[in-house]
């Protein structure tokens, strides 16, 4: 039908895949994480809390994967800008929902948006780290 357009969308299959690669990736470096698929509409397809995770991890990293969806970016690409007088100062408030510590990447397949991964409890660098590792070893742009 013409005004229709046709999108990838984010398996629960290759997203537990990815959850797998990120917990590979905390467990080498001895890290207990929570981490979270979300598809590019922001909604969890997957999810996962590591044994000895902080209980707060989680939403942490459902968030971190929901913005990075929504900004198409690195959600450490804000952790700056959003600082008091910053170029971004404030907008991280208009939804409870965004995370802007470093964790959270935008998963593309041949340039297009299909969902995003976010990960957190420990350092916002290694969570970063750990994510980053998992999206490389995968089929993402």
């Amino acid at each position: 039908m013409d005004g229709l357009v046709s999108r990838q969308v984010i398996s629960l299959e290759l997203a537990l895949a990815l959850l797998s690669r990120v917990r590979d990736e905390a467990e080498t470096r001895g890290l207990s994480l929570a981490a979270a698929v979300v598809d590019d509409g922001g909604h969890v397809v997957a999810s996962q809390r590591m044994d000895g995770a902080a209980l707060g991890a989680m939403k942490l990293a459902v968030g971190k994967a929901y913005t990075s969806v929504l900004w198409g970016a690195a959600t450490g690409d804000f952790m700056e800008s959003t600082q008091p007088g910053g170029d971004d100062w404030g907008w991280n408030s208009t939804d409870p929902q965004i995370v802007v510590y470093a964790g959270g990447l935008p998963l593309l397949v041949d340039g297009e948006l299909v969902g995003g991964v976010g990960a957190s409890g420990a350092s916002a660098a290694d969570d970063a780290e750990c994510v980053s590792a998992a999206v490389r070893s995968s089929s993402f742009d």
